[in-house]
């Protein structure tokens, strides 16, 4: 969403602008929007903290008792805002937190989704790390807690889960800022463009399943246009998520874009 964005791509950053605002964050003085994801525990604030310093917000989500948490900060002459999201598990959870984190990722359409993992706890983490990749290519992976993992005797290859994700992925340590500077990099590089991403999504090869999969897209095409992510929400329903039933039977998933921009539009 930078400013000097080539004219081809000035629609789409509008409309990624707009859906923003919408979902309650101040856009005037930002040229970019970060989505700051990761389980519980993991130092995520600790990180949030450490890239924002004193440029922070506090408050809760409109109309909801959760707490949210907003910064800012400046690299490489681009503004950058930073949300620090509920922690969470799984896009697939449905507690009032990981609601908020869920929806902000899915359908807020930010600039670039930096998401903390626990170097202790590499494996459990991926899980969320997946999910997230399946529906943006924006991704930035900080494996935090690297000296925990050291005086444990683990040992992570980072360059070569960056090859397998297909995003960069950066050891650091929060607490002490060892790290954050290759970091802050590596997330310019892909929120401007500078590197091109290829994910790492995973394949759904079961019978019958595109074909099923096909023709549900296009039923919540033709019912909500404009719906970000109808394949992910196709496939919530196959599996029998219940929220996401509800919000597609009683209309309401078509406001979702909407109300995670207003979401963001109330910071200081």
């Amino acid at each position: 969403m930078s400013e000097a964005c080539p004219p081809s791509a000035c629609d789409s950053c509008r409309a990624a602008r707009g859906e923003l605002e919408r979902l309650g964050l101040n856009l005037a003085k930002w040229d970019h929007v970060v989505a700051l994801a990761g389980n519980p525990n993991t130092g995520k604030s600790t990180l949030f903290n450490r890239l924002t310093g004193l440029r922070q917000h506090t408050g809760n989500w409109p109309g909801k008792t959760i707490a949210r948490a907003e910064g800012g900060f400046g690299y490489n002459g681009q503004r950058y805002k930073i949300v620090d999201l509920p922690g969470t598990y799984s896009l697939r959870s449905a507690s009032p937190d990981e609601t908020v984190a869920r929806e902000f990722l899915l359908f807020g359409q930010p600039d670039l989704t930096l998401v903390v993992v626990d170097a202790t706890s590499l494996e459990r983490n991926l899980n969320l790390v997946l999910q997230i990749l399946q529906i943006t290519d924006r991704v930035v992976v900080a494996i935090n807690l690297m000296d925990e993992a050291k005086a444990h005797g683990i040992l992570i290859d980072a360059r070569k889960l960056a090859k397998d994700l297909g995003v960069p992925v950066v050891p650091c340590v929060a607490r002490s800022g060892e790290g954050v500077d290759d970091l802050l990099a590596e997330m310019d590089a892909v929120a401007n463009g500078k590197v091109a991403t290829k994910p790492y999504r995973l394949k759904l090869d079961v019978p019958g399943l595109s074909r099923s999969m096909d023709a549900l897209v296009e039923k919540l095409k033709q019912r909500f246009p404009g719906l970000p992510h109808a394949e992910w929400i196709a496939l919530r329903l196959l599996e029998g998520d219940r929220t996401i039933a509800a919000k597609v039977a009683d209309g309401s998933i078509g406001k979702l874009t909407e109300d995670a921009a207003e979401k963001v539009r109330q910071s200081a």
